[in-house]
């Protein structure tokens, strides 16, 4: 049997989505939504390219990365795709309320000191350090282990949802809410590190 010769991915284009309407077929925009997302991780880790950490970085704040988070948004936990989703949901918090991110996280850090070391946020936790924290975990996409970004991305959850919890009512929704996205992102982070995250 001969092998079958590698092909480098197709960059990811914005027009793969221009098509799509309300009547279109949902198994392909969930192929689509995972096409692009392994693009996006795969293609990404093995591009050598240094400026292709800064272009994914900034997808989340281009044109067109709503089109691509809609589809991704229905996206299981445990995929490439939902994993991007929730990533850039979480930096898109934290620069839209950096105050808030980094009172919550200040009020957590202390009771979950194993999942701050992890998060790997400067000391003091101020706004500025927050969104250069949440850069740098999702410039690994491009540049490191991907496990990695997802690993650091849970415990910064974490310590955010322990924060919560002592500022507010422990059962608060947002509290919940902040607490199941560290759990999947820590799942999908064991996932990809038994080769088993698609």
């Amino acid at each position: 049997m001969t092998e079958r010769p590698h092909h480098k991915p197709a960059p990811f284009r914005a027009s793969w989505f221009e098509d799509l309407g309300g009547g279109t077929d949902p198994a392909l925009v969930t192929e689509a939504a995972d096409r692009a997302a392994t693009v996006l991780v795969r293609g990404a880790e093995r591009s050598g390219d240094a400026g292709v950490a800064d272009r994914l970085l900034h997808l989340a704040d281009s044109e067109g990365i709503e089109t691509i988070a809609e589809v991704w948004a229905g996206s299981p936990a445990d995929s490439l795709a939902g994993c991007l989703w929730r990533l850039f949901v979480l930096r898109s918090w934290v620069h839209r309320e950096p105050v808030r991110a980094s009172h919550e996280y200040d009020a957590g850090r202390s009771r979950v000191p194993v999942a701050e070391v992890v998060a790997g946020v400067a000391d003091p936790p101020g706004p500025d350090e927050l969104r250069a924290m949440v850069d740098h975990v999702l410039r690994g996409i491009a540049t490191g282990d991907f496990a990695d970004v997802l690993l650091r991305a849970s415990a910064f959850a974490r310590v955010v949802a322990t924060g919560r919890a002592v500022l507010t009512e422990p059962s608060d929704a947002d509290v919940r809410r902040m607490l199941g996205l560290a759990e999947q992102l820590e799942a999908a982070a064991r996932l990809e590190l038994d080769g088993r995250l698609a």
